[in-house]
């Protein structure tokens, strides 16, 4: 008898969805957004001669995600995938996460009156885990009328549909609290990255202070790193006041923030230990990526720095959405993750109001599951096996 699961050839389809929206200034390039219509792109995967009524969405706020195996992974299976993209798609220096979310309930109502779908899972995979979080908790609960900068959006008047259960791969537990756990402390000039304390520097060869960290130096560590987390958001307040004083034509600005990923877990295997590869990251060598243009929060606008990266302001953060969320979840955390800290997972799901909700382990499994195919299916058969088991696969 054949108990291999069924296997489908998948269609990808180009998605276009637009909604009218009236903004201060254009925040992206290209007419979206200036020409009185936000316009979102996306990727459905749809499994030929199976259909569905259910249809699982991934959305990062940052990225696209349809190039990621799980989506493609899923529709093989069987499963109608949509990999949706916001309006900052690669292009996350203005980004705001209170638009994000508006963006996905647009996905979410294109979904089922276009398409005619009748359930809908949003699968957070990575930072899109404390979107699906702020997300749903909007859905179920609306209380956001302006964003962390003061300007004015109504999530309530938005009509956010709530998903029927939340998924999580590998998600961490917010933007800015991985930020705060990988910026660099040791920058004393934010406008001169080369004046540095180098006993804070982890990638100073002359640190006295190296691998296996001590308690004590890890606590000055992280104090330090909050710290300059924080000078860099009183500036931001402090520019954005003095812009709405004056009055003039500059309503926003963009600035640099130099050297984002220095976190000791790179480096030092016994910091929240899992079955991370040490000396290195999701992005590569870590003191390369400390550096290079691509590092998280590098480029950002006064308000997408409130919105998406600074402690205090986020709404974004995981474990306090979480925590009014009354949808079905299942959090996989895969144990050799390079990109989110071991921890992170299972504090989304403790703080999880759900009374239905599930965590689980791959063991081995990296972020991506890069050369690892078996672990891959462990994680798509674990997501299947849930949803069917909730009579949400139809």
């Amino acid at each position: 008898m054949n108990t291999m699961p069924a296997r489908y050839e998948v269609e990808p389809e180009w998605v276009h969805v637009e909604f009218a929206e009236t903004t201060q200034f254009t925040e992206v390039y290209g007419f979206s957004g200036s020409q009185g219509m936000v316009n979102l792109e996306g990727v459905r995967f749809v499994p030929k001669a199976r259909p569905s009524r259910t249809l699982v969405i991934f959305m990062h706020p940052a990225t696209t995600l349809q190039l990621l195996p799980v989506p493609r992974a899923l529709a093989r299976r069987g499963v109608h995938v949509l990999c949706a993209g916001s309006r900052y798609a690669r292009n996350d220096a203005p980004l705001v996460m209170e638009k994000v979310i508006v963006d996905l309930g647009a996905h979410i109502r294109h979904a089922r009156r276009a398409w005619g779908y009748e359930k809908v899972v949003i699968d957070g995979w990575s930072g899109g885990g404390s979107l699906a979080l702020l997300y749903q908790s909007q859905a179920e609960n609306p209380t956001i009328t302006a964003t962390p900068a003061g300007d004015p959006i109504d999530i309530k008047a938005a009509g956010l549909v709530p998903a029927d259960a939340l998924l999580f791969h590998a998600a961490h537990r917010s933007r800015a609290t991985t930020l705060a756990d990988w910026l660099d402390p040791s920058v004393l000039d934010e406008n001169d990255p080369d004046r540095r304390d180098p006993e804070l520097d982890l990638y100073d060869p002359a640190n006295p202070n190296q691998p296996p960290y001590s308690q004590a130096y890890l606590a000055r560590y992280r104090a330090a790193q909050v710290e300059r987390m924080r000078r860099r958001t009183a500036w931001v307040l402090e520019t954005l006041a003095t812009l709405r004083r004056r009055g003039g034509p500059e309503l926003e600005r963009g600035f640099v923030t130099h050297r984002t990923m220095a976190d000791p877990r790179f480096l030092d295997p016994q910091v929240d230990p899992n079955g991370r590869k040490p000396r290195w990251s999701y992005l590569g060598d870590p003191g390369v990526a400390n550096c290079a243009p691509a590092g998280i929060a590098r480029f950002s606008t006064l308000r997408s720095w409130l919105s998406q990266w600074s402690l205090e302001h986020t709404r974004a953060h995981g474990p306090r959405c979480a925590a009014s969320v009354a949808a079905p979840m299942l959090l996989i955390e895969n144990s050799a993750d390079d990109a989110v800290p071991q921890p992170d997972v299972g504090l989304i799901h403790a703080a999880a109001a759900s009374r239905d909700k599930t965590m689980r382990v791959i063991r081995g499994a990296t972020h991506y599951y890069q050369g690892q195919p078996e672990l891959l299916e462990e994680a798509v058969a674990m997501s299947i096996d849930w949803m069917q088991a909730r009579r949400l696969l139809e």
